[in-house]
């Protein structure tokens, strides 16, 4: 295994450390080694003594390796990801590193004195680069936990801050603040005694880690999480890189967008092998629990005793609209957010005569596109074959068309209508004016 990894480091550019994960298993009662490869950001990777040619770039093709055209290599290398935290250097020289070291020693692999090398905290100048400067004992990083009363965001009652430490340390203490919130409410049966936390353990500690090891730092925006009444909420920085669909995210492949953070939170153990946390977290949760915003990605994980929570005190009405409004609330792709029924009323009354408008305007039909749009983004030969009718022209500008000019319905792929992955999801003003069908006569 050691070989094997010696080889991989000596004989690829750009450094493929933190991309690869060698392991061993025992399948059929043989020992094998493992290797787990993933797409890197600077691309094209090539072989040490032949450069960056058609002799020393390779492309898979069905179970061969042929040489890559030379047209290709041009373009991967003009679209290689300039801004990784590895290339930029740090404000900072003077940095210190015992943390780090702890953390190294309590795993029993003590660092050596190549160690900033060895790690790739270093850039070609050998001045230190942002992932030192992030996993150093001293840095400007700040991650926030907040704690709010209310389902939104307007009654903040904590504020803890973890970082201007090493970022494993920081992540440490996040996970041990949720934890302490992440309450675990007893059931007594006549057998046992059944105990259900508010969040899955494992998809909280893997969306944790996610969340900070896959952060886009290049803007100093450091990943936040937010506790409310009914969910845990975890936003970071970045979205989904271009060469990864949202398929091949939810199917674990993965493309680590720093790698020498990956590297660092693999060797101490965060993290388990390239690829596994997502699947992990759709054991516990959906799909729909990920929203990917223009710049940022969200992590949504409701309460599991969500319902049981409720205050009696609340007026009835937001009873009848939190499932609604909590299922179209991890689609908003337009930033939206759970409201109160104050807040709703209030939208209500400041578009009322709007509303009244298009009531009568418009059509059964797309009341129940709004309406079957708000629990997942669905295509529109998905949505026009629920409907029982033909995705043609003249009916998409007859229901689709009125719905996107009122702001009542979006799309998921706005600079690319046409695009044959185009979804389509109700707004936040779309599911507002829907609850105000349901509930204006009551």
């Amino acid at each position: 295994m050691l070989r094997i990894k010696d080889k991989i480091i000596n004989n690829i550019l750009p450094s493929p450390m933190g991309l690869f994960d060698v392991s061993e298993e025992t399948r059929d009662g043989k020992d094998i080694i493992k290797i787990i490869v993933a797409s890197g950001s600077e691309k094209p990777y090539y072989k040490r003594k032949q450069g960056m040619t058609e002799s020393g770039c390779y492309i898979r093709v069905g179970t061969a390796s042929e040489p890559m055209p030379q047209k290709m290599i041009d373009k991967l290398f003009s679209s290689r990801t300039r801004n990784s935290i590895g290339k930029i250097r740090s404000n900072r020289q003077d940095l210190t590193f015992e943390q780090l070291r702890i953390y190294y020693e309590e795993k029993q692999k003590p660092l050596n004195r190549n160690f900033k090398r060895t790690l790739e905290l270093v850039n070609d100048e050998c001045s230190y680069n942002y992932a030192a400067y992030l996993l150093s004992d001293e840095n400007n990083i700040s991650i926030k936990v907040a704690k709010y009363s209310s389902l939104d965001r307007s009654d903040l009652i904590e504020n803890n801050e973890y970082g201007h430490c090493s970022l494993v340390k920081a992540a440490k203490s996040v996970l041990s603040r949720l934890e302490i919130e992440n309450i675990t409410p007893a059931t007594i049966t006549p057998e046992k005694r059944v105990e259900n936390p508010l969040w899955n353990r494992i998809a909280v500690r893997e969306a944790v880690h996610n969340a900070i090891v896959h952060n886009d730092y290049s803007f100093e925006i450091p990943p936040k999480f937010e506790i409310f009444p009914n969910r845990l909420e975890i936003t970071s920085s970045g979205t989904l890189p271009d060469m990864l669909s949202r398929k091949e995210f939810f199917d674990g492949i993965s493309v680590p967008r720093n790698k020498e953070l990956m590297r660092v939170f693999n060797d101490l153990d965060l993290v388990e092998s390239l690829g596994s946390g997502i699947p992990r977290i759709l054991k516990a949760y959906s799909e729909e629990s990920f929203v990917f915003m223009d710049n940022y990605t969200r992590v949504i994980f409701p309460n599991s005793n969500q319902d049981s929570n409720q205050d009696s005190n609340q007026d009835s009405n937001q009873d009848d609209y939190s499932d609604l409004l909590g299922k179209a609330y991890i689609q908003y792709m337009d930033g939206g957010t759970v409201k109160t029924i104050a807040e709703i009323n209030r939208i209500i009354e400041n578009n009322k005569q709007q509303f009244n408008f298009w009531q009568t305007e418009l059509t059964e039909i797309t009341v129940k596109i709004i309406s079957m749009c708000i629990e997942k983004p669905i295509s529109k030969a998905e949505i026009f074959k629920n409907l029982n009718l033909t995705p043609q022209s003249k009916n998409v500008q007859k229901y689709l068309q009125p719905l996107i000019e009122r702001k009542l319905l979006s799309l998921t792929i706005k600079d690319r209508p046409s695009s044959p992955l185009q979804r389509y999801y109700t707004t936040e003003k779309g599911t507002i004016f829907l609850y105000y069908l349901n509930h204006k006569d009551r």
